[in-house]
C-alpha cells in the first residue's frame, strides 16, 4: 500500500526539512527516498530543490543520475578536526539506539531524534558514519505510541520544571476513568511498554490521603494530561535503581524469594539473564538449573513462570507453588 502524504506539513516545513536533511548529512539521497521520508510527491521534492537552488544563499543542491535513479546532495568543504565531538562508532551506537526504540517513542519524537542525529553528522571527521540501514526493531505485539506523543512531551516538560500534573487515567480494572494529580518523577520502559513512576499529589479542595503505593502509570492509558502551575520538590531519597532494578516485577509489593527449576530451552534462556540482583543459579545433573531470586509481584511472577510451560516447576515457597497449581487447573478446564 502506498504511503499517505501528510497533509499537515506546509511548504515551508518541507523546504526546511529537505535543506537540513541534505546539509547535515554526508549521504546522498535518491528522489524516491526523499519523497518517502518527507511524505510528499516526487514533483514536490523537485520544486523544493529548484527553489533552494534559485535562492541567494549560495548553497547549491547537486542533482545527478546514477543507475537510472535521480540523486541529490549538498557538497560541502570538510570541517576542521577541532570541531569534531563524535566518533564514527559513537554515532553508529546512537543510530542503533534510535532504531531499537523507534516503536517505543513514537514517530514524531523518533523523527526529532533522527533530525538531531543528522545534524550532528556535520561534526564527524571525514563525514563517514555508520548507516542506519543496519538496524531495525521487531514490531509485532508492540504498542502504537503515535497517539500519545503530546502526553510524553508534556510529561518531559513537567518533570524538567517540577510541576504537578492533573491526569485522567483508565486502568484495566474496567472501572470508569479517574482524575487525580501527580508529581511525575521518572519515565522508564519495560517489555516494550512505557511507564511513569510518580508521587500522588494533593488535588485542590480535597483532603490528601497518602497511598500505600506510589502511582505506577502506563503512558498509553493516560487519557488527558494537564500541566498545572503547582511546583513540587523532587524527593531527595528517590532511587530508581533501588526501587525497580533489584527485584523481579514492575509492580512492587512485598518482596519474596522463590526457587524455580528450569529444563530444556527454558534453562538456557533463564541462565543467560539477570532476574534479580541477588539471584543464585545452580546447575543440576539432568541438564537443568534451579533459579533462586527475589520477586516483588506475585501476579507477574506467576505469568512469567506459566510462559515456560512444562519446562518450569516452582519448588518454593509453598504458597506460591499452590498458586501455580491453581492456575494450571484453571487453564486445564478451558481445554477439558
Amino acid at each position: 500500500m502506498p504511503k499517505k502524504i501528510d497533509p499537515d506539513k506546509n511548504h515551508a516545513q518541507k523546504v526546511i526539512e529537505l535543506f537540513f536533511k541534505l546539509f547535515f548529512s554526508p549521504y546522498e539521497y535518491s528522489l524516491t527516498e526523499l519523497s518517502r521520508q518527507m511524505e510528499c510527491s516526487k514533483q514536490t521534492v523537485g520544486r523544493i530543490v529548484d527553489q533552494i537552488n534559485s535562492s541567494t544563499t549560495g548553497i547549491k543542491i547537486e542533482d545527478f543520475i546514477r543507475d537510472n535513479k535521480r540523486f541529490f546532495r549538498i557538497k560541502k568543504e570538510p570541517f576542521p578536526a577541532a570541531s569534531m565531538n563524535l566518533s564514527q562508532f559513537q554515532y553508529g551506537v546512537l543510530q542503533m539506539c534510535c532504531s531499537f526504540t523507534k516503536h517505543l517513542i513514537g514517530k514524531e519524537i523518533f523523527n526529532q531524534a533522527i533530525n538531531g542525529l543528522e545534524k550532528s553528522q556535520v561534526l564527524i571527521k571525514n563525514r563517514e558514519t555508520i548507516s542506519p540501514k543496519h538496524f531495525g526493531a521487531f514490531m509485532p505485539g508492540t504498542i502504537d505510541y503515535s497517539g500519545h506523543q503530546q502526553n510524553i512531551q508534556d510529561l518531559l516538560t513537567a518533570m524538567e520544571s517540577s510541576l504537578v500534573c492533573k491526569i485522567t487515567y483508565k486502568s484495566l480494572s474496567g472501572q470508569p476513568p479517574k482524575t487525580f494529580h501527580i508529581k511525575p518523577l521518572k519515565l522508564f520502559a519495560k517489555d516494550d511498554t512505557i511507564y511513569l513512576h510518580a508521587k500522588l499529589a494533593k488535588s485542590p479542595g480535597k483532603i490528601f490521603k497518602s497511598p500505600k503505593f506510589d502511582p505506577l502509570l502506563v503512558i498509553h492509558r493516560i487519557k488527558t494530561l494537564e500541566i498545572t502551575e503547582i511546583h513540587f520538590e523532587f524527593p531527595g531519597n528517590f532511587d530508581f535503581e533501588k526501587a525497580y532494578n533489584q527485584t523481579f516485577g514492575v509492580m512492587k509489593e512485598a518482596v519474596f524469594q522463590t526457587t524455580i527449576k528450569f529444563s530444556g530451552y527454558a534453562a538456557k534462556y533463564v541462565q543467560e539473564r539477570i532476574w534479580s540482583q541477588d539471584q543464585i543459579i545452580k546447575e543440576k545433573n539432568d541438564d537443568a538449573i534451579e533459579l533462586t531470586f527475589s520477586a516483588a509481584s506475585p501476579v507477574e511472577t506467576l505469568s512469567w513462570v506459566m510462559s515456560f510451560g512444562h519446562e518450569a516447576k516452582v519448588l518454593e515457597p509453598d504458597w506460591f507453588v499452590e498458586e501455580v497449581k491453581n492456575e494450571i487447573q484453571k487453564t486445564g478446564l478451558l481445554y477439558s
